[in-house]
């Protein structure tokens, strides 16, 4: 009893594993008792055939061996199946033909629609019942059967219900026999010596001991093909015998198809035409029928004598066939072409023919055995060489017997061949293997591998030429065995066949490798929990609910694998007592022993990552066709990503990194694996409730790298050596390729993932951008993408802050917090910079400047509030802009704004009430910043000296000026010192001289007992409080006397004391002016004032240019009498003459207004008269009163 998993994989006799290659061998039994008596080393197994669970087995003892298969018990292996041996059948001994090299059972063939068996055994056909293999039609023997087939391999057998139709080759002819309930005889083909054959439809490619034909056996017809040997061909040549287009009287001239005439009786031929009511008892006597020995020499060896005609032979134009004519261009020339790798070189014809004869007479070979295989439809497979252990040759032929597609190279004349897959007809079948779509070709041969001979499989596709040859050896035979004596040297103990029925091979450790297991990643200390859940809470579940969860995944995990690696196959191949299913090797073990031997290489030398990256682009766009395919694909591209990782961040890149990094996204590998493997970013994977889960292989592949792993980088290490840079530039662009997944519905726990890869990338930036800080301008890409991350949101959000303060990053921080809109956060994180708290980065430069920005962006009033007083009380100006901004999202009333200030800013509260009053025009609040300038300007005179004795300075210096001269006003304000109390003085006049028009007023009485100890240093006050009185001549004074400011005592007079301090601009209010009468009234005082100037040359200038500019509002008369006699005219000529020439014209007015006034009078009279006289006079009629007494 065996088991058909047998063990896990086969070694050669390196102790190397067979499973590079696409097929690998898994035992279907082993130590098959060949020998009912006990172990019998000349035994040998002779054929196998396999059909619905049943195993039937040929030696050379004469025997059939029926296996009947049940499945194991064992529950851990539900696919696992038993043998047990039903039966022994010992079959007649009989003769083998001479020359056979096989002895024993030949060849079993199942007819399952039938349930018929037809075995031949030493040349003698038997036939029997499925499955028992009870003797069938009588215990009927068929003697000098030399082959068996021909089944038409255009039908699926499996499926076929009802008789089949084979070939029994026999010593003279092949026999079409359909076997049903009976055999019955179809027809007759004459082609003797037949060892070989293979059907499709009408056309059939047989073979005798020397060369290949192709027979159309519906219509008769045959192509004579090629020799198997070309060895036999140049001897026939050499020896003077047929040419190679003649063979004994049957021609193939240009192509053309040759009619198979029998020789014989009528009967004969009759029963070739006509052969299908044959009854069992005819059957049975022709195929027993001992055919006549003594044949003509001059025949060809299938049989067929030529017409009687001259010499005996038939010109080429007369063996062409009437029947059917084939266009071809392959002559058998080009068929010799074909073979010509492998052709011996004819003799040189300049040698004499009989020493070439005679030579070549001398050097016997051993016939080769044919080939014959059809890989698809319209084409047949046939194998040609030299000598057994020489190259053998696979030509391609098509129906029409020409040579197609290219040829197959074999290391040596194989003995078997065997194609499996690429048929698209049997691809489209129910029961066809799911890597149908890849054809092979499967040839038992020998190489010599350090010096010993070893049997195995040479393989190699057929239906492609890209790819090259593999090998797979089969486990030799015991020593006893090779050294039987009975056996041929020609013997091979590999034997190779194809069954009837597949089988279903399971790979256990295909599912070990592709089922999930939890990662579980070592994290440093302190941190060994921070990645369970995405909020770090890790008391959100318990250590045992985890636990209970994984053993149940697990379990999961288990029952899923033994539904993987699940493969169908048909073909065996046996060796010594030993059987194996010859099964293509599942993607996932081929492809990862070539990984292994990679990584085992690179222990000594440097990893070949050429060759992990070819690996990657030629599965690139390999399309999965079952599950397993799809998992073992994932499985590759990952296991590649995990060790392309390692090496490039342990050692200087090499490879280009774009590809490698799209090649670590292509695999698909969840990124926390291989974060997994950098000490630094360990600490930043979020593992989630459920953990990491990967294949079982890539586990054991992480365990292995982390434990033989050189990268240092730890967390907290300054980075020193160049292959840190490296590590976190490569990380970097890999991370930044996830990133752009994001958003991906197919990406499995993508809330954990992508929290990982945004902290992971974060940390990455964090730890570049370290290395160049250095302000704003540091590393513009690392801190532009350090910028980019922040600003578009993370999932790691508590991890992210963590960095960023770790880091001291705060700008940083304060960015990722306005990407939440937490204004709070915000402002809290740049007033810790503002009040001196490090930032690292530096970015931060008008801090101040910023918040109020930010604030007049935001909606929250309590924040406003907060930091808008904040701010104000550190710089009232920007502080105030906050509530004065019309941009601004939080309105407060002015009254709520000043009674914050006053609580919160108090020295802002003067910068607020300026706008108000000056910006606004809001007098409302004028008063109060009066009292707040005139507190500040009387605090400072009334405790500095210095500031009265700059007041003082600042009047000596303007009365000493010449004119022209500015205003007192423009000379203090560009001669102003950059102190608070100057500008609020400033400011002070400004108010006080009337810059908010007529309307506005305020408490003058207050404000004179205020500034009363200060009158001589505030003197432009007085004027303004004087003027304000209706004080006009006392202003006058002060302004001419105190300060020397002619040009403002001048608009005092014009303006009546209004706006005299204070800037104007555009038109004066009309309401504000004094009347006519009024400005003569203030100039009379103004004169008054100018002729009392102490300096002689200022009065006289002074008063000239007074009356010269203003006479008109001057009296000469009053002039004359106040103007002391001792001035010269002249001083005054130019008032003089104005005023006299005033006088004139104002007398010439009036004579010309007199003179107007009495022509109008005189018009308006004539204009009476003319009225009267149109009207005419009338006449009333008084009537006379009655008197009523």
């Amino acid at each position: 009893m065996a088991t058909a998993e047998g063990p896990p994989a086969l070694l050669d006799r390196s102790g190397q594993p067979v499973s590079t290659g696409p097929y690998t061998l898994r035992s279907l039994m082993e130590d098959v008792p060949l020998s009912a008596e006990g172990q019998n080393t000349q035994i040998i197994i002779t054929c196998v055939e396999f059909w619905d669970g049943n195993l039937y087995i040929g030696t050379s003892a004469s025997e059939i061996l029926h296996f009947v298969s049940f499945p194991s018990d064992a529950p851990d292996e539900p696919h696992s199946v038993n043998y047990i041996l039903a039966s022994r059948l010992e079959l007649s001994q009989g003769v083998s033909t001479a020359g056979s090299s096989t002895k024993g059972v030949q060849q079993i063939l199942l007819l399952s629609s039938v349930n018929k068996a037809c075995v031949r055994c030493n040349n003698v056909l038997t036939f029997y019942s499925l499955p028992e293999l009870s003797p069938a039609f009588g215990n009927t023997k068929v003697s000098g059967c030399s082959w068996i087939g021909g089944r038409d391999l255009d039908v699926n057998h499996n499926e076929q219900v009802g008789p089949e139709v084979i070939m029994i080759c026999i010593k003279n002819r092949i026999r079409l026999v359909r076997i049903g309930e009976e055999p019955r005889l179809v027809k007759n083909i004459e082609f003797p010596g037949c060892l070989a054959s293979a059907r499709r439809g009408r056309f059939a490619c047989v073979a005798d001991a020397h060369s290949y034909a192709l027979l159309d056996v519906d219509n008769q017809q045959k192509i004579p093909l090629f020799p198997i040997s070309s060895v036999e061909e140049e001897t026939e040549i050499m020896t003077g015998g047929a040419p190679p287009d003649t063979v004994k009287g049957v021609l193939r001239a240009s192509g053309n198809l040759t009619p198979i005439i029998p020789q014989g009786d009528t009967e004969n031929a009759d029963s070739t035409s006509h052969g299908r009511s044959t009854s069992l008892g005819a059957f049975v006597g022709g195929l027993g029928k001992i055919q006549p020995a003594s044949r003509s020499r001059s025949r060809d060896r299938s049989g067929v004598t030529p017409p009687s005609g001259a010499g005996g032979r038939r010109s080429p134009q007369q063996g062409a066939s009437p029947l059917r004519s084939i266009s071809s261009s392959q002559s058998p020339t080009r068929v010799s072409e074909a073979r010509g790798s492998i052709s011996r070189p004819i003799a040189d014809s300049s040698h004499n023919s009989d020493v070439a004869q005679r030579t070549t007479i001398q050097q016997p070979h051993a016939l080769l055995k044919p080939n014959i295989s059809s890989p698809i439809a319209s084409e047949f497979l046939l194998t040609t060489g030299t000598a057994l252990n020489e190259p053998g040759v696979g030509i391609f032929v098509n129906c029409d017997g020409d040579v197609v597609r290219g040829t197959l190279e074999f290391s040596q004349y194989p003995s078997t061949i065997v194609i499996d897959g690429s048929d698209p007809l049997a691809s489209n079948t129910p029961g066809s293997l799911e890597d149908d779509q890849e054809g092979y070709v499967l040839a038992t041969t020998k190489r010599t591998l350090h010096g010993l001979e070893q049997n195995g499989l040479e393989i190699q596709r057929w239906d492609v030429t890209s790819e090259g040859k593999t090998w797979l050896a089969v486990p030799e035979v015991s020593h006893a065995v090779k050294e039987n004596s009975n056996a041929s040297s020609t013997d091979n103990t590999v034997g190779l066949a194809m069954t009837l029925t597949v089988q279903e091979i399971r790979f256990p450790e295909v599912g070990n490798r592709l089922r999930s297991r939890r990662l579980k990643i070592s994290r440093s200390p302190g941190n060994e929990v921070a990645g369970i859940v995405d909020n770090r809470q890790s008391d959100l579940t318990s250590q045992n609910s985890r636990e209970d969860s994984e053993i149940a995944r697990d379990q999961q995990e288990d029952d899923f694998a033994r539904r993987l690696g699940m493969k169908r196959t048909h073909v065996v191949t046996w060796s010594g007592s030993s059987i194996f299913w010859v099964v293509r090797n599942p993607l996932a073990l081929r492809l990862d022993f070539v990984i292994d031997k990679v990584l085992d290489a690179s222990r000594e030398s440097r990893l070949d990552q050429n060759r992990l990256v070819k690996i990657m682009r030629d599965i690139h766009n390999q399309e999965a066709r079952t599950e397993t395919d799809f998992l073992s694909l994932e499985y590759i591209r990952q296991k590649i990503s995990i060790i392309l990782f390692a090496d490039l961040a342990t050692s200087r890149l090499d490879v280009n990194q774009h590809v490698n990094e799209h090649l670590f996204v292509e695999g698909g590998l969840d990124p926390r694996v291989l974060l997994s493997m950098v000490p630094l970013l360990r600490d930043d994977i979020v593992e989630g409730l459920k953990g990491i889960w990967i294949h079982a292989g890539l586990v054991a592949l992480m365990e292995r790298q982390l434990s033989v792993s050189s990268i240092t980088l730890e967390p907290d290490e300054i980075l020193s050596r160049p292959e840190d840079f490296d590590l976190l530039g490569l990380t970097r662009r890999y991370l930044t390729i996830w990133r752009q997944r994001k958003g991906f519905g197919s990406i499995a726990d993508e809330t954990q993932v992508f929290s990982t890869v945004d902290a992971a990338l974060l940390h990455v930036l964090l730890y570049q951008d370290q290395q160049t800080l250095g302000g704003p301008g540091g590393s513009s890409t690392v801190r532009a993408e350090l910028y980019a991350i922040v600003d578009n949101d993370v999932d790691c959000f508590d991890r992210a802050v963590e960095l960023l303060e770790r880091f001291r990053r705060l700008y940083v921080l304060s960015r990722l917090y306005q990407r939440r809109k937490m204004a709070g956060k915000v402002l809290a994180t740049w007033r810790r910079i503002i009040d001196g708290e490090h930032d690292d980065g530096g970015e931060l430069v008008d801090g101040e400047n910023e918040v109020r920005k930010y604030l007049v962006k935001i909606r929250d009033l309590s924040l406003v509030e907060e930091y808008g007083t904040w701010l104000a009380k550190r710089n009232p100006t920007l502080g105030v802009q906050v509530f004065t901004d019309d941009q601004s999202r939080v309105k407060l009333s002015p009254h709520q704004v000043v009674q914050l200030l006053r609580s919160r800013a108090p020295d802002a509260v003067k910068e607020y009430l300026e706008h108000l009053v000056f910006g606004k025009k809001n007098v409302q609040y004028a008063n109060d910043l009066i009292s707040y300038y005139l507190d500040n300007v009387l605090a400072v005179l009334s405790t500095s000296d210095d500031a009265r004795s700059i007041l003082a300075q600042s009047y000596e210096s303007y009365r000493a000026l010449h004119p022209p001269k500015p205003t007192y006003r423009q000379f203090i304000i560009d001669n102003a010192i950059p102190a608070s109390w100057w500008h609020d003085r400033l400011r002070l006049l400004e108010l006080l001289g009337g810059s908010h028009g007529a309307g506005f007023s305020y408490n003058i009485p207050e404000i004179l007992q205020r500034i009363e100890p200060f009158e001589d240093a505030l003197v432009p006050e007085t004027i303004i409080l004087d003027g304000r009185q209706g004080r006009h001549h006392q202003a006058l004074r002060l302004l001419t006397h105190g300060l020397g400011d002619y040009h403002t005592a001048i608009n005092y007079c014009l303006l009546g004391g209004s706006s005299i301090f204070h800037p104007t601009s555009g038109r004066v209010d009309s309401l504000s002016i004094p009347s006519r009468g009024e400005q003569a009234s203030l100039f009379k005082s103004l004169l008054s004032e100018f002729l009392h100037i102490e300096d002689v040359s200022d009065r006289v200038e002074r008063t000239s240019e007074l009356l010269e500019r203003f006479g008109t509002w001057f009296d000469v008369a009053y002039v004359l009498e106040l103007i002391p006699e001792s001035w010269s005219v002249e001083l005054v000529s130019a008032f003089l003459i104005s005023s006299f020439r005033q006088l004139v014209q104002d007398k010439s007015e009036a004579m010309i207004t007199k003179a107007l006034s009495g022509a109008e009078n005189l018009k308006i009279s004539a204009d009476l008269i003319e009225k009267c006289q149109v009207l005419g006079p009338q006449i009333e009629v008084v009537e006379p009163q009655i008197s009523t007494s």
